[in-house]
């Protein structure tokens, strides 16, 4: 199983490298969508500054969406997911594999991110202990429900509407946990650190629940697709 994950991420991660989609679109849009909030709410810097740990993670949950199309279309275009299925590749690694180039994209635009919050939102990032492994778990939370879901819609007609309205209900506790870790690690007023820890450990849990749930289910939506 993880054999075969590791030659499914290194092929999407290759394909990623080559094509320049995250580095060329999904990266400026999450960061045009943080100056458009920055733009909005700058009369008020209070404002902006606590709405700032909602804000970052609602950015990455709408490049999220463009990361998992992508992945998925680029599969569709050449007959890929056909391949994959006569392949006699672990469904569980295929998942797996997805899960880890997903989630290895997340993981570089939420460090660019972070930069970006700290740049435009005055954003203190004092708590790095606490802040990275909530991107970490994040991504893995995000990457999973993304790659179960984006092999469900594969094969729907309109599935670039149709995976916003299946997924982000499904993600929201990820949103709710990493937002409130990260109000915790940037000083927010209602959240100590010791309650940002407890989050993370929500968020691990609800990251858990979605990868066991993607190795048991990835098989028959793949064959379903």
């Amino acid at each position: 199983m993880f054999r075969d994950a590791a030659l499914v991420a290194g092929k999407d991660l290759r394909i990623e490298l080559r094509s320049r989609v995250g580095l060329n679109q999904v990266a400026p849009f999450a960061l045009l969508v943080l100056v458009l909030f920055a733009f909005a709410l700058d009369p008020d810097r209070g404002v902006l500054r606590r709405a700032t740990p909602g804000l970052f993670w609602i950015t990455v949950m709408l490049a999220t969406l463009l990361a998992v199309q992508r992945s998925f279309a680029a599969e569709s275009a050449d007959g890929t997911r056909d391949q994959l299925r006569l392949s006699g590749l672990d469904p569980a690694g295929i998942f797996l594999g997805k899960l880890v180039g997903i989630a290895a994209e997340l993981l570089a635009l939420e460090v660019l991110l972070l930069g970006g919050v700290a740049i435009l939102y005055s954003a203190h990032l004092r708590e790095l202990q606490l802040l990275l492994p909530t991107c970490l778990a994040a991504a893995v939370g995000l990457g999973a429900a993304g790659t179960l879901y984006g092999a469900l819609v594969a094969g729907v007609r309109g599935r670039e509407t149709l995976l916003p309205l299946l997924l982000l209900p499904i993600v929201a506790p990820v949103l709710i946990g990493a937002t409130s870790a990260f109000e915790a690690a940037l000083g927010g007023a209602d959240l100590t650190v010791a309650q940002g820890w407890r989050w993370l450990a929500l968020l691990i849990v609800f990251a858990l629940v979605y990868v066991g749930a993607g190795i048991l289910a990835f098989g028959s939506l793949l064959e379903e697709s």
